[in-house]
């Protein structure tokens, strides 16, 4: 109770209202020796219960309204999952439907149909290969020993920043050649398919787009970033049949991640709202393009929800780039 009341000191109802936005990802089945900061569901199980204790989760749509006409409740949040992970369905709906909250999961399209995102292709690489080193063809990540978990992880924090900031089409060619020396065969189908996307929205949870291939807007053209914000929005309607009107900036960095030529983008597509992963709170004076996001990362409940109080303390986004 006594968290509850501070946070609710700081986001007040109404016209000064603040909205908390949290952002997930990974809900793993159990914790991941080479990540050990993922959240298992046994964690996220926990965070669910503590937000569900401390805020008033409302649906995506509902809050933004709220917060637009001045009759936002306090303690007001919304909790989004980003990527598009089959554990979305299979972990994370349990749980929400356990503790009655709503969630909006912001899906990448091009993996509706399996596969692997492109950051797990070279995770799964590098855990699982037998080689010793792995020449990357990336000066910025260049081979490192692979013997021990911890320089395997020191690997990956080069690599994975490396090819991110790549083109689409060099990312994919780097993919390629570093998974091929891996001598690692990718199996499975850890993303949402279809049928599982439809359960979601069936379950009354909110389905968002996060682009096709989940590339940084700012690696590519313009044709290209228009492309893959056009085609995640319409490949995401066609699987649930109705209209997806909010989007989340891959990565989400302002001015690092996307640009206002992007912002504009996501309006002219027809999009309502888009959210960042630029941290703080919400207030009526916020983009609607540029919605701030954040989740503590922090073990403990109390540490958790001290941080969270700290985000709503924090500046907002105010307007455009």
């Amino acid at each position: 109770m006594l968290l509850r009341s501070a946070l609710g000191l700081f986001s007040p109802a109404g016209q000064r209202a603040r909205l908390s936005i949290l952002i997930f990802h990974r809900i793993l089945s159990a914790p991941d020796p080479l990540f050990p900061g993922e959240l298992d569901v046994a964690r996220f199980e926990a965070r669910l219960r503590w937000i569900a204790g401390w805020f008033d989760v409302l649906p995506f749509e509902r809050a933004l309204t709220q917060l637009r006409d001045g009759s936002l409740p306090p303690r007001a949040a919304v909790i989004t999952i980003d990527d598009g992970y089959a554990e979305s369905y299979t972990r994370a709906l349990p749980l929400l439907q356990r503790y009655g909250l709503n969630a909006t999961f912001f899906v990448s399209s091009g993996f509706l149909a399996g596969g692997h995102m492109w950051n797990d292709c070279l995770i799964e690489a590098v855990r699982r290969t037998q080689a010793e080193r792995l020449e990357t063809g990336l000066v910025e990540a260049p081979a490192m020993p692979l013997r021990t978990l911890e320089e395997k992880r020191a690997f990956l924090g080069r690599l994975i920043p490396a090819v991110k900031y790549l083109s689409l089409s060099a990312r994919r060619e780097a993919i390629a050649r570093i998974v091929e020396a891996s001598g690692v065969e990718l199996s499975g189908a850890p993303m949402l398919d279809a049928a599982q996307l439809r359960a979601l929205r069936a379950a009354g949870m909110h389905i968002g787009s996060h682009t096709h291939n989940h590339p940084l807007l700012t690696a590519c053209t313009d044709a290209e970033a228009e492309a893959e914000i056009a085609e995640g929005k319409s490949r995401l309607e066609s699987a649930i049949g109705e209209p997806v009107r909010f989007f989340a900036y891959p990565n989400g960095k302002p001015g690092t991640d996307y640009a206002r030529r992007h912002i504009d983008m996501v309006r002219r597509l027809g999009f309502e709202a888009a959210v960042t992963t630029q941290w703080g709170s919400n207030t009526r004076q916020t983009d609607p393009y540029q919605l701030a996001r954040f989740t503590p990362w922090d073990r403990s409940r109390w540490r958790f929800g001290l941080r969270l109080m700290g985000n709503l303390m924090r500046a907002p986004v105010r307007g455009p780039l």
